[in-house]
Parts: C-alpha cells; sequence; structure tokens
C-alpha cells in the first residue's frame, strides 16, 4: 500500500491507464541497473529515479571531466574528479532520498557481469564501448535478463530492447568490434541532447517492461537524426549464426 506521500509524488503515473496502482507497485518493487553514467545514463537514471524505481544501480568506473559537463547532466562543476557512480547517487537522492542507489564504481568485466547483472530485472546499455556491450550481452543472455541498448555519436542516435529468446540480441546487429582507429565521440564529437533523447527512450523502455504495457523495441532498430528530426525504424531478425544467441536454448 502506497504512503499518502508516494500517492501524490506518483500521482501522474497513477493516472495513466496501464500503469495505475498496480503499475507503480511494480515501479517500486523493481531493480534496474544501468551501465554508464555519462550521457546516455544521466537523462535515463533521472527518469527512472522521477518514475519511482525502488532500486536503481550506476556502474561507472570514470571520474567527472570538464568534458563531460555538455552532456552528463547527472554532474556538474563541483564534482569534477569525483567518481560519477558516487556523482550520480547523491543527485538521484536528491530527487526522492528513500529510493536504494547502489553506485558502483567500477568497470564491467568478464569476471564480474554476470554477479553484477544477476542482481537486477532489466539493464540499460549507456556505455561508450563495444568490449562492454559485447560482455553484457553474454551476460544478459545468460541469465535471461533484458537490457535496453543505447548508442550516439555525432547528431545521430539509435537503440534496440533485446529480451533472450524473443529476438535478435547486439551481436546479431554487431558482430565484430569496429576496427582500431576508428574515430569515436571523442573524435567526432556528439550534440548533448542527442544523447539527452536516446537516454530517456531507454527509460521509457525500462519503465514499459517493467509495468507490463506496450510494444517493446524487441527486433527494432530506432534511430533518431537530430538534423533531420527523424526515426527510422528498422525490422531486425535474429541471425541463427549468431556466437551468442544461436547457441542458447531459450
Amino acid at each position: 500500500m502506497l504512503s499518502p506521500e508516494s500517492m501524490e509524488r506518483y500521482s501522474r503515473n497513477i493516472l495513466l491507464k496501464g500503469i495505475g496502482l498496480a503499475g507503480q507497485e511494480k515501479l517500486l518493487s523493481s531493480a534496474v541497473l544501468l551501465v554508464g553514467a555519462g550521457g546516455l545514463g544521466s537523462p535515463a537514471a533521472y527518469y527512472l529515479a522521477a518514475a519511482g524505481v525502488g532500486r536503481i544501480g550506476l556502474l561507472d568506473g570514470d571520474t567527472v571531466s570538464l568534458s563531460n559537463l555538455q552532456r552528463q547532466i547527472l554532474h556538474g562543476t563541483k564534482d569534477l574528479g569525483r567518481p560519477k557512480a558516487e556523482s550520480g547517487r547523491d543527485k538521484l537522492l536528491g530527487i526522492d532520498p528513500r529510493l536504494n542507489i547502489e553506485a558502483i564504481a567500477g568497470r564491467l568485466t568478464k569476471e564480474n557481469a554476470e554477479d553484477i547483472v544477476s542482481r537486477f530485472d532489466i539493464v540499460l546499455d549507456c556505455t561508450d564501448n563495444f568490449n562492454s556491450r559485447f560482455i553484457l550481452n553474454d551476460a544478459c543472455l545468460g541469465l535471461n535478463r533484458p537490457f535496453v541498448y543505447g548508442g550516439v555519436l555525432e547528431f545521430t542516435g539509435q537503440l534496440m530492447t533485446i529480451v533472450p529468446g524473443k529476438g535478435p540480441c547486439f551481436r546479431c546487429l554487431y558482430r565484430n568490434e569496429p576496427r582500431i582507429g576508428t574515430p569515436g565521440t571523442p573524435e567526432l564529437g556528439i550534440l548533448g541532447a542527442v544523447a539527452g533523447i536516446i537516454g530517456t527512450l531507454q527509460a521509457c523502455e525500462a519503465i514499459k517492461y517493467i509495468t507490463g504495457i506496450g510494444g517493446l523495441l524487441i527486433g527494432r532498430l530506432l534511430t533518431y537524426d537530430s538534423l533531420t528530426a527523424s526515426f527510422i525504424d528498422a525490422q531486425l531478425e535474429r541471425d541463427p549464426s549468431c556466437p551468442s544467441c544461436s547457441i542458447k536454448n531459450f
């Protein structure tokens, strides 16, 4: 039973058809892991906390630098040099101090991935490198955990929701890491608002999954082009020769 304070705090959620009181209680009892507390993780974390997700994990091994502040809105000038996981935790507790925010100041590795992911219901891939994404993909497949991929570069962004056994995985989409020397955001840049849009959409996918409403981006790669203000929704099939999901018995 929600307290009167919670009823008021989440009243706009509770009014929504398909969410209501039952959906809000699901959010409050859910656990979401964000791998990365930067450009994508910042808006996603804010909206998940504001929506009332009861336990949020922030996994990030970096510290806040000046160049982060153009898009990583969880952090400010006074946070320079602080671990991003701890800085992010403090901001989210400012929204609601009753939430359980777990700051995990470290990197995702093959050795720790399954242990960390197993403690959460759904994962948001807010990383900025393919190695971490492949590790996360395999851990989520092994544990039967859904995750929402997000990526941004220059003026564009994309996302897809991976639910093991219900569509393609991340390696169906990208078989190999880009070649060494391939330019990324440090060389090409990124419009901060694009990261805000994609991160917010990732949070929306997580909320839909938790509450059971709407349709998820399973087998659908959604690409946003800010210069033309357009979205492309591409349908994708599971790759029967995928080295990650083809060997799983879902």
